[in-house]
Order: structure tokens, then C-alpha cells, then sequence
């Protein structure tokens, strides 16, 4: 996984390093031992790994027992990620939906005194979601093992962030929030058709030349933050501000890319369960990215 997206680089489970071989035909996995759970009738249950029941024949036991499944072997199955991804990105869209309906609902019920309420906290959302949302990404990517309290603390962020820009740009140009969120779903569906189609695919050449663009691209964002301090400027309006903004949304589609075939890879080489949260970090990652860069395109659009 990590030959792909940085944020799996320090993860030696998700490279393949830590395997867990399949159970053997009257076998039990080998893992972690199954809890044996004790039913009404006074017999153990007859799973993996649990004990035969006295007098019975031990290969019609074996024959009678279940496949192995990730819950006893301890690796990530899809389910697993699924249930990740989906309380990461929940509490993004939750705590993001909650800051951008800010200025709207105080305003309804303050007036115009009320939308500027609603914008100042939306701006003090927007700074701490930042802030945060740096520090938990920086601890996530860092941290050997996968935390879900830590990722679910740089959803929480992220909400804030994401909500707080929505709900000024909202401000700005009404409906812009809504056709960001619609055109960040159309971009990330037809990548994820046509990555299942097997169309969209990642290569070592294509790797090298994203990496480089991603450094490429992060040194103009350095100047261009430099430029905005001391003169006021900005060099992402205009045409070539369009122009820098599609390019920020094709690396951001190839990412996307990228995260897919991690969960793949994940799925694939037996990676414990607990790095399903990993898989949603990056994932969460990579979807804020592409939402940022297409309301800033549309921004631009609306704004000449």
C-alpha cells in the first residue's frame, strides 16, 4: 500500500510486511484465539479454534466447522473499511454541514446582525479547523498504529474547516456550497466506475510524475501564500487560477486513484483490521482536497 499514497508510508502492516496465512483445511487461523461463546445447551460453539464437544468424531468436526472469517483472523474485510470510511467522512459531512448553516439559520432569526454572527464564527470555525486539522493530520500520518480517535478528531477538523469556508463562500455567491459538494461527488464517482472498470489504473512512470507535480504544486501554494502577506496578490484568479485549479483537481482525481487500490492492496494482503482507519484517513484526505479546489474553481467562475 505504501508504494502508493504518503500517508500509508510509515505502515509496514499495509506493505505486505505482516501477513496472516490462511487457516489450513481442519485448521483453525492462525491468529488470535476465537472466544469461545458457551450456549444454552452446555456445548461450546463449534467455530474456529473452538474445542470439539466430548465424543464426537474429530473429522466430521473439522468438516462441520465454518470457513474462517476476518473477525477470527483479525484481517480488515471490506465491512471493516466501509464502516470506517463511513463514520470518517459522516462526521466531516456532519460538523461541516452544522458551521455552513450557521450565517443562514442566525440570520433568520437575528436578521442581518444575526448572518454576521454566523460569519464571524464561521470564521473562527475555519481557523481552528486549520489549525487542527493540520496538527491531527501530521499525528495520523505519523503514528505507527492507526488510531480511530485520532482520525475521527481530524474529521471533526476537517468539518470545521470545510463548513467554515462553505458557509463564507455561500455568503458570497449563493448555491456555490451545494454545486461544490455536487461536483466533488460526480468527479469521485466517475473515478471510482472507472477505476472498478479497470480503466483508471496507477504506474511507477505516472506515480514519479505525480509526486513531482504534488512538490511542484506545494511550492507554488508557498509562494503564492508569501505573495498574498506582503502585497496582497494572488495568483490563483483568472485564467490561471482556472488553469492551476483543474490541474489541482486531475492530481487530486489520480490520488483518489491511489486510494483505491491501497484499500485493494489492503483487502487483499491480509491487513489487520484496525488499519481500516488508516485507509478512511487517506481516503478523507484526499476527497477535502478535491472539495477545496473545485468551490475555489467555482469561486473563480462566479467571481469574473
Amino acid at each position: 500500500m505504501a508504494r502508493h499514497n504518503i500517508v500509508f508510508g510509515r505502515d509496514q502492516a499495509v506493505q505486505g510486511g505482516t501477513q496472516y496465512s490462511a487457516p489450513r483445511f481442519g485448521q483453525p487461523a492462525q491468529a488470535a484465539p476465537a472466544q469461545n461463546t458457551q450456549w444454552s445447551s452446555g456445548f461450546e460453539r463449534q467455530g474456529a479454534g473452538a474445542p470439539v464437544a466430548p465424543g464426537a468424531d474429530p473429522l466430521e468436526a473439522a468438516y462441520a466447522r465454518p470457513a474462517a472469517t476476518g473477525f477470527d483472523t483479525g484481517r480488515m474485510t471490506l465491512k471493516d473499511a466501509l464502516n470506517a470510511i463511513t463514520a470518517t467522512l459522516g462526521t466531516i459531512i456532519v460538523v461541516g454541514a452544522a458551521v455552513a448553516l450557521l450565517p443562514l439559520v442566525l440570520g433568520i432569526v437575528g436578521g442581518e446582525a444575526g448572518a454576521q454572527l454566523g460569519l464571524v464564527l464561521a470564521g473562527g470555525a475555519t481557523l481552528i479547523g486549520v489549525v487542527g486539522g493540520l496538527v491531527a493530520a501530521l499525528v495520523n500520518i505519523f503514528k505507527k498504529q492507526p488510531s480511530p480517535l485520532a482520525v475521527l478528531a481530524y474529521a471533526v477538523f476537517e468539518g470545521l474547516f470545510l463548513g467554515g469556508i462553505s458557509a463564507t463562500m455561500e455568503y458570497l455567491y449563493p448555491g456555490i456550497a451545494l454545486q461544490a459538494v455536487v461536483g466533488t461527488l460526480a468527479v469521485a464517482g466517475t473515478v471510482l466506475v472507472m477505476f472498478r472498470m479497470g480503466i483508471l489504473r496507477t504506474s511507477p512512470r505516472l506515480n514519479k510524475i505525480f509526486f513531482v507535480a504534488m512538490v511542484a504544486y506545494g511550492l507554488f501554494l508557498v509562494v503564492n501564500l508569501v505573495l498574498a502577506l506582503f502585497t496582497g496578490g494572488d495568483l490563483r484568479s483568472g485564467l490561471f487560477g482556472l488553469v492551476i485549479g483543474g490541474l489541482a483537481v486531475v492530481l487530486a482525481s489520480y490520488s483518489l486513484v491511489m486510494d483505491f487500490e491501497d484499500i485493494q492492496h489492503a483487502l487483499e494482503s491480509g491487513t489487520p483490521r484496525v488499519y481500516a482507519w488508516r485507509v478512511a484517513f487517506g481516503l478523507a484526505v484526499t476527497l477535502v482536497w478535491m472539495y477545496v479546489e473545485i468551490l475555489r474553481i467555482l469561486a473563480i467562475l462566479r467571481g469574473d
